[in-house]
């Protein structure tokens, strides 16, 4: 739980600290720009708060690695993503993104606080814990925080523990680990399909290289 609590706040301060302009860079998230992900973002922070108001008897279904399913690489058509640009490009102004991410991602932060790890939560059909849910979110945050530094040099990177317990969780869902050689940002980045392997980094690959990309959704 203070894992998550660092990764977001890393995240939002990311975000807090862009000049405009930044936001109408591209993201690494394909088809959006800074913006669209910062959107994207809110509607995350409005997912936890709704989540952990969302209590239930039920037995566990997933835990943090277990939540994640290998999906499809994104392309960019999907309906979802197209309503999102629509949704930020309404915001006009940077300035009011930043706002409400503000205000919307404080109140996520300071739910996570006060949660009780042991309680049981659903979201999307899935039981999970509440220490799960969070520790399932560090990958989402981690994970859109390369997205939103993708084309920007100068922003600050993810925590050290974030990056290390997200490639954890990468390692986990991929059955096998990824050459310890590699940074733990080359492996999320490399795994996840945010960027191809180098020729090297393919021949380091072994019978990974069938296996990617590790699209998460």
């Amino acid at each position: 739980m203070e894992l998550f609590s660092r990764s977001w706040t890393a995240l939002r301060s990311a975000v807090a600290e862009l000049p405009d302009h930044d936001f109408a860079q591209p993201s690494g998230c394909t088809g959006w720009l800074v913006r669209d992900l910062v959107c994207h973002l809110i509607i995350d922070a409005q997912d936890v708060l709704i989540t952990l108001v969302t209590p239930t008897e039920k037995e566990t279904t997933r835990d943090a690695v277990t939540y994640w399913k290998v999906v499809e690489p994104p392309t960019g058509d999907d309906p979802l993503d197209a309503l999102i640009v629509r949704l930020a490009a309404a915001y006009e102004q940077p300035e009011l993104l930043k706002i409400h991410l503000d205000d919307v991602g404080s109140a996520a932060g300071r739910a996570a606080e006060l949660a009780n790890p042991d309680a049981r939560v659903s979201t999307q059909d899935q039981v999970l814990t509440v220490a799960d849910y969070l520790a399932a979110y560090v990958m989402e945050w981690t994970l859109h925080h390369l997205d939103l530094i993708s084309h920007l040099p100068n922003a600050p990177e993810p925590p050290t523990e974030s990056l290390s317990r997200a490639r954890e969780m990468l390692e986990k869902i991929a059955g096998s680990p990824f050459p310890a050689s590699w940074s733990d940002k080359d492996t999320l980045l490399i795994g996840t399909g945010r960027r191809p392997p180098t020729a090297a980094e393919q021949a380091e690959l072994g019978d990974l290289t069938t296996k990617l990309p590790f699209a998460l959704g």
